[in-house]
């Protein structure tokens, strides 16, 4: 006997879930970055290049192009909603990348001009988000950055959950793509990717992809990405490197393989960096001098410098450190 599925049925059998299918999207980013309807969060700690980066990805999706190094099957329309530049600077931004790209991206990313002001956390902005969206005919929206968007505190859980649920009306209501630019905790560790994100608790329930922006060296002006995918197989991290001139980032290769362990800091050499500067810096410069002296990670130098202040070897003082007098 042939099933016949009823309109306002509730409960359907397999054969009749099958027959609604709709045919399978491929993913708008591959390998597995950006599923269709999907939410891709990218972070990264502030100034470490995420929105230079998103630029890219934006003007690849509208124009259908691998040139950032993700294969992308055809172009999409995209809505960029980003809340850091004045809309003149960030015009000027695009126009530098798209001298590389030509005019296939042109009619395909869209820029919502009034996003400033709009939050995701209230009902009238989520409305204008989605306005947006429909005038776009989007397929992808872009928030950048994800604080801008809300006025909850990202340290609470509940409120968090709160703004997740509103993102995932948008992507519902809308039927695009997210990807959602957020930054991460302080202190992270290297093996963290999808837990390092503010608010990680509540983004790991609507998030698919997860892609994390970190500078493997102070020295270097490389962006490494590490990657995790709820629904794609694993893909090991990449290296960037950003063309000043173009404003593109192009592949640099493979991540080298760690073969020594990290160098362990001593306090002494936090007393000998302050005291090769002069005996009094700013965190950051104190940070900074112990990783180039040390060849250390950073989560290693600022260990290194909360042990040697509790230890009263190093003092802080007016915002800068120094040595006992």
């Amino acid at each position: 006997m042939s099933e016949r599925a009823d309109k306002n049925a509730t409960v359907l059998s397999l054969a009749q879930l099958l027959e609604q299918q709709p045919p399978t999207t491929p993913c708008l980013v591959e390998p597995g970055l950006l599923p269709a309807q999907g939410i891709l969060f990218i972070g990264g700690e502030p100034k470490v290049g995420k929105s230079l980066l998103v630029a890219n990805l934006a003007l690849s999706l509208a124009a259908g192009s691998n040139r950032t190094g993700f294969p992308i099957p055809t172009s999409r329309r995209v809505l960029i909603c980003q809340f850091e530049l004045p809309l003149p600077q960030f015009v000027s931004r695009l126009a530098l990348m798209r001298r590389g790209l030509g005019a296939a991206a042109d009619h395909h990313l869209l820029v919502d001009t009034r996003a400033a002001g709009h939050l995701l956390s209230a009902p009238q902005g989520l409305q204008h988000f989605l306005t947006a969206a429909q005038a776009a005919a989007a397929e992808v929206i872009i928030l950048d950055p994800l604080y801008s968007t809300h006025d909850q505190d990202e340290n609470d859980t509940r409120a968090m959950a709160a703004l997740c649920q509103a993102l995932l009306r948008l992507r519902d209501a809308s039927r695009a793509a997210l990807i959602v630019v957020h930054h991460v905790r302080k202190s992270i560790s290297r093996h963290e990717i999808g837990s390092a994100f503010r608010g990680s608790s509540a983004l790991h329930a609507v998030g698919d992809s997860y892609l994390l922006v970190t500078r493997p060296s102070p020295q270097l002006p490389n962006l490494e990405l590490r990657f995790q995918f709820r629904y794609a197989a694993p893909q090991p991290p990449r290296l960037l490197e950003l063309n000043p001139h173009t404003l593109w980032f192009s592949s640099a290769g493979p991540v080298p393989a760690k073969t020594t362990p990290g160098r362990k800091v001593e306090t002494t050499d936090v007393r000998h960096a302050l005291a090769s500067r002069g005996g009094q810096l700013r965190y950051n410069q104190l940070r900074e001098e112990i990783m180039q002296r040390t060849q250390c990670s950073k989560r290693t130098a600022q260990l290194a410098i909360t042990q040697a202040s509790q230890q009263g070897l190093i003092l802080q003082d007016d915002g800068q450190y120094r040595l006992p007098l």
